[in-house]
């Protein structure tokens, strides 16, 4: 009989377990507390003055590098509902007071890698001649660092980059303008492990490891609605609107299964039975449901591993203000924009979403003091945006977007595996190595299901 396994949470992870499983023969049942899947890379909709708006709760995109990530568009059939670039290009805005911007592009060349990038630097005019000389020569240095050294993830990466030579004004507009995005950190606030995987993998590996891709549609329609799809397909069960309050051995021994008391709506303490469980679900969460001493990490790991926030500020103008599909910018306090029109279901105008990663002195913030700031600041960067009327702008906010990419905070990630037979773990925030990325999601993902495949650890664990 093919095993029971329960996967909590219908994130990335979640879906990328809750498949892998159910394609490996498992009666899989998946139970989300939300009343739709797909985590933070999900969509509401929200009625605004332009009529019904279909809204990203977070500006997520993917590079070529994102194998696994990748490789689930392909399962869940929706690869074709993506762009990705033949060759990345990043347009570049710095704003310039009473006249138009200063711009510049980011396009690397057909070359292999590292001198695929040397035709960009030479152009960025946002630095000077001696900083893109050097950021040259600290890529290269870069390309030496191991993630996976014992003090590498202790460094920040702020601090390896001023010892190779790097200027405040590089850091802000080339390895922050990268590194804030992907990390959710700057560089003088994250960890060097990380730093390193980031830029390494992005853009050093392969000439097209960094080619940018992006959702035509939503994000909840790519990976929620097609998830929920694709895993009905195989045989399992979802259930949204369920959340589970309590994690328990049923019986002892390496053979005993678990049971799983939940509550949907009012109905609580309803108990459901599985032979093997994927916890797939915020690290607070994850600790509190798992059974004491199943994680090999000091009590209090999820609180230490903290969190990060991303502010996102919805603009709807009522022409046209963005050429091209996205914008990123330096000096402001716009970080990267999206043209979010098409998939929104935006008819009037266009519809631009501001991503504003590590967030901390924004997320609590009033809408209308946020929305003061960054709507100048896009007229600032966008010289048609200057003479646009603004028919809508909101705000949306991930308070815990992604754990905190601090330094010394992989001793807080834990394995997928714990010292409890059937019960393993999946998220960003466990030691996939990278930072909270969609690929890390899916990456957790796969790594719950081999470690369930696995031969099980023969610690014994009360009941």
């Amino acid at each position: 009989m093919s095993p029971r396994t329960v996967v909590v949470g219908g994130g990335l992870a979640g879906l990328t377990a809750a498949l892998g499983l159910a394609d490996r023969g498992d009666d899989v049942v998946l139970l989300e507390a939300k009343p739709r899947l797909g985590g933070l890379t999900t969509s509401f909709r929200r009625d605004s003055a332009v009529g019904p708006l279909v809204v990203d709760t977070g500006q997520h995109v993917f590079l070529r590098c994102c194998t696994d990530y990748l490789a689930l568009l392909d399962r869940l059939g929706v690869r074709g509902e993506v762009d990705l670039q033949e060759r990345l290009t990043i347009p570049v805005a710095r704003p310039r007071p009473g006249g138009a911007p200063v711009t510049a592009l980011l396009r690397r060349t057909g070359l292999p890698a590292p001198a695929h990038l040397g035709a960009a630097l030479s152009r960025y005019r946002l630095l000077s001649r001696a900083d893109r000389l050097r950021v040259a020569r600290a890529a290269l240095a870069l390309r030496r660092v191991d993630p996976a050294g014992p003090d590498t993830d202790r460094r920040s990466f702020g601090d390896w980059l001023a010892a190779h030579g790097q200027s405040p004004e590089a850091i802000t507009a080339l390895w922050d303008l990268i590194g804030v995005a992907a990390l959710n950190a700057p560089a003088a606030g994250a960890s060097l492990a990380l730093a390193a995987t980031v830029f390494r993998t992005g853009l050093l590996s392969s000439a097209g490891a960094a080619d940018i891709g992006w959702s035509r549609v939503p994000l909840g329609e790519l990976h929620g609605t097609a998830g929920r799809a694709a895993l009905e397909a195989t045989g399992a069960t979802v259930r949204t609107g369920v959340r589970v309050t309590a994690l328990r051995r049923d019986g002892r021994g390496e053979d005993a299964g678990w049971v799983l008391t939940t509550r949907e709506g009012t109905a609580a303490g309803i108990e459901l039975t599985a032979d093997r469980v994927v916890l797939a679900v915020p690290p607070a969460a994850a600790e509190e449901l798992a059974p004491p001493g199943t994680v090999s990490l000091a009590p209090g790991w999820a609180a230490r591993l903290g969190a990060a926030p991303i502010v996102n500020v919805h603009v709807v103008y009522d022409r046209p203000v963005l050429d091209g599909p996205f914008l990123a910018a330096v000096d402001s306090p716009v970080q990267w924009v999206f043209d979010r029109t098409g998939p929104a279901g935006c008819h009037t105008g266009q519809y631009l979403a501001v991503s504003l990663s590590a967030a901390s002195e924004l997320v609590d913030l009033p809408t209308a003091t946020v929305a003061t700031m960054i709507v100048p600041a896009l007229a600032d960067l966008l010289p048609a945006a200057r003479s646009a009327q603004v028919l809508e702008s909101f705000v949306t906010r991930e308070r815990q977007a992604t754990f905190d990419p601090a330094p010394g905070q992989a001793a807080s990630r834990p394995g997928n595996r714990t010292d409890a037979p059937g019960l393993v773990l999946a998220g960003t925030w466990t030691d996939t190595g990278w930072p909270a990325t969609m690929e890390g999601a899916v990456r957790s993902g796969n790594a719950a299901v081999a470690a369930l495949a696995a031969p099980a650890r023969r610690t014994a664990v009360a009941a």
